[in-house]
């Protein structure tokens, strides 16, 4: 018992209620101690077996990005409600890796997998990973990264298409200098965040291939990597700045205050994900918002019914990104005179 409240981080009174199936325990916690118990290796009593359909595994990247939190959120409860039982599994630089997890996972006889933003983002790894545990056959769906080869439900947000509403915005607002930061390019959602990126400058500022990369600065994600990218940037004069996550936008905001420059009034940043808090940073952060509870409902869905026999269609589903405007972009900034300029007038 000491072993499950540690694993359920609850008290050992806790575990006791819910393995004697007692009241006064919410859901919540209830679901907690019984991932414990199976994550754990031990048996459920026999009155608790019927409450699930089996095991579920997720695998998310480090949870200091909050969307990944909320991606889990939503995706385990979602399954408790189907009757599975979600089993956890998160990434740290170091720490264990996805391979790893898959095989603990299938050590503890899981009914299918969920993978967010994994290794099949990644356009430089082995996806033979995924095709093995399809052959198995185990049910998998992947979520933000799709890749061709695999046979298997994918759950996207359209990031093509929200690089291009981000330029759009800025270029609506004025903004003739639109550049952009993200992570690295191996990435898919990389990629087609800046498909859409380039499009839209393309078409709205007729803005050659060559001048476009020159306001691209590709780095690592995080609130460092959007700094650094950002700071670069703005020395080219920029006035606008599509970001490929929060985070990133809020070390873009960063490296704009370090040079003396106001957010939005000298410079606008629109980030992406609109992940918890995003609204209450300082300035509220203008982004791209990913439909979290829908794409998660999708994917619970889609594995369920691979899981069940009924098979869900091999494709892409793509949900699209909203703008939410708030206050870190605003109209551009009004070019200064020279004082030859101003002598002349």
């Amino acid at each position: 018992m000491a072993d499950i409240a540690r694993q359920a981080q609850v008290s050992e009174a806790t575990v006791s209620r819910v393995i004697n199936d007692r009241p006064g325990v919410s859901p919540e916690t209830r679901q907690a101690v019984l991932t414990a118990l199976d994550v754990l290796g031990y048996e459920r009593p026999e009155r608790l077996r019927k409450r699930s359909a089996g095991l579920v595994g997720l695998v998310v990247p480090e949870l200091d990005n909050p969307i990944f939190p909320a991606f889990a959120q939503v995706i385990e409860s979602t399954l408790a409600q189907s009757g599975y039982t979600p089993v956890l599994c998160t990434q740290s630089p170091g720490g264990v890796t996805e391979d790893e997890y898959v095989e603990m996972l299938l050590d503890r006889q899981v009914s299918g997998i969920i993978f967010v933003s994994g290794l099949h983002a990644d356009t430089t790894s082995d996806h033979e990973r995924y095709l093995r545990l399809i052959a198995r056959p185990l049910p998998i769906v992947l979520v933000n990264g799709h890749t061709g080869g695999i046979d298997a439900p994918f759950v996207s947000c359209d990031e093509q298409l929200a690089g291009d509403l981000a330029v759009s915005h800025l270029f609506a607002l004025g903004h003739r200098r639109i550049g952009m930061i993200s992570g690295p390019h191996r990435f898919t959602a990389v990629q087609r965040k800046l498909a859409g990126y380039r499009t839209a400058v393309q078409r709205l500022l007729a803005v050659s291939g060559s001048d476009v990369d020159d306001s691209v600065e590709l780095t690592f994600f995080g609130v460092e990597g959007g700094e650094v990218a950002a700071d670069r940037l703005l020395a080219k004069g920029v006035t606008g700045i599509v970001c490929g996550s929060d985070l990133m936008a809020l070390g873009a905001i960063r490296a704009a205050r370090r040079r003396g420059l106001d957010v939005p009034h000298d410079v606008s940043v629109i980030g992406f994900d609109d992940s918890p808090l995003m609204a209450f940073t300082d300035p509220p952060l203008t982004t791209l918002r990913q439909p979290v509870a829908a794409m998660a409902v999708a994917a619970v869905r889609s594995l369920v019914d691979e899981i069940n026999g009924h098979g869900s269609p091999r494709s892409e589903y793509l949900f699209r990104p909203e703008l939410v405007v708030r206050n870190s972009a605003a109209v551009a900034p009004v070019p200064q005179k020279l004082p030859a300029e101003t002598s002349a007038a």
